[in-house]
């Protein structure tokens, strides 16, 4: 029995999600003429309560989309120092569209509204412009954080005060909405775009949609062609979608109860220094710092457990759908041995 724990996309699909995938009805997207695609795009936007979505391969060509749509080349985004679209992109928001990250100090990924304020730049020709906010929920470096959604909604306002942008990678949204008792709606009355993952936490093999207003979403279409991004009978696909959405939500608050029984376990064993606050399905702790990073991993390798190295001796965990009852008993059986 292998137990991988490095991420939630580690998943393989259900009988029944391939069920659904294998009777899907599918046609040339490109011509949008997948009906199935077209189903699961029309029902994220109703979710979100807005008038477009659009189906994408990755999250990221979803988040990569978004910038481009956003801005201009030479502007800047505001984000985290610990953003997705900064540290795990490849460096595309320069490499696509010509931007800049102005890079906030906030904590485990989350920031304020007046930390916001105060990172936009100047009205002066010799100044990158401000144009767009991005925030991540959860947080992935952060640990599964969630943000406070009050605090979405003062960043909201000096979004609306200064004229910026507004877009949420959402790719664990389903996470935090489910810890936090939150809606959809919600998130789509506050957010220009968004972009939701469903390989993660809903254990679809492929797959992210960006959804968004009317005059941001009319070209994403023709930014999705230019980074590569059309496919022809992707309903097989976006059949995997439309069952996640139906089965695949409300038992995420299953993982985020083994994640914090894990983070309980860790946290009484003398060798872990540090356990973050655990909210939703990530894991990250940190090692005592005798202990030796790369001898701790392959002590659990050689049990058939894998997790990933951050470095620093920082290590993490993610929860997720294929980590059985069965194999939770079995990890915290050997972390009680260390």
């Amino acid at each position: 029995m292998i137990i991988d724990l490095r991420s939630d996309t580690v998943t393989k699909p259900s009988k029944g999600m391939l069920d659904a995938m294998m009777s899907a009805e599918v046609g040339d997207d490109v011509f949008r003429e997948d009906p199935t695609v077209n189903t699961l795009e029309e029902r994220l936007a109703r979710m979100f309560g807005k008038p477009k979505a659009l189906f994408f391969p990755s999250g990221s060509m979803a988040n990569q989309t978004a910038l481009k749509l956003h801005t201009n080349p030479s502007e800047q985004v505001i984000c985290d120092k610990y953003a997705h679209i900064y540290n795990y992109e490849a460096g595309g928001a320069s490499f696509n569209s010509g931007i800049s990250c102005h890079l906030i100090n906030g904590q485990r990924g989350m920031f304020t509204a007046s930390q916001v304020k105060e990172a936009i730049n100047p009205d002066a020709y010799y100044y990158s412009q401000t144009t767009l906010v991005e925030v991540e929920n959860t947080t992935n470096k952060g640990g599964g954080a969630c943000w406070d959604f009050e605090e979405l909604k003062n960043i909201r306002g000096i979004c609306d005060d200064h004229k910026l942008g507004y877009h949420l990678d959402g790719a664990r949204l389903w996470n935090a909405l489910v810890a936090k008792n939150e809606t959809t709606q919600q998130y789509g009355e506050l957010f220009d775009t968004i972009s939701v993952c469903l390989s993660k936490g809903l254990g679809c093999p492929v797959g992210s949609v960006l959804i968004g207003d009317e005059d941001l979403m009319h070209n994403a279409v023709r930014v999705r062609k230019i980074l590569g991004g059309n496919m022809r009978q992707v309903g097989y696909l976006a059949a995997a979608g439309l069952y996640a959405l139906d089965h695949n939500i409300n038992r995420l608050e299953d993982d985020h109860k083994k994640a914090k029984e894990i983070g309980s376990v860790l946290s009484e064993l003398s060798i872990i220094a540090k356990v973050e606050p655990i909210e939703t399905n990530i894991v990250i702790f940190e090692l005592e710092s005798h202990v030796d990073e790369t001898e701790f991993l392959q002590q659990l390798s050689d049990k058939n457990i894998r997790i990933i190295g951050m470095g620093s001796n920082k290590l993490r965990m993610v929860t997720h759908l294929d980590y059985t009852d069965t194999m939770h008993e079995r990890l915290l059986e050997v972390l009680y041995d260390f």
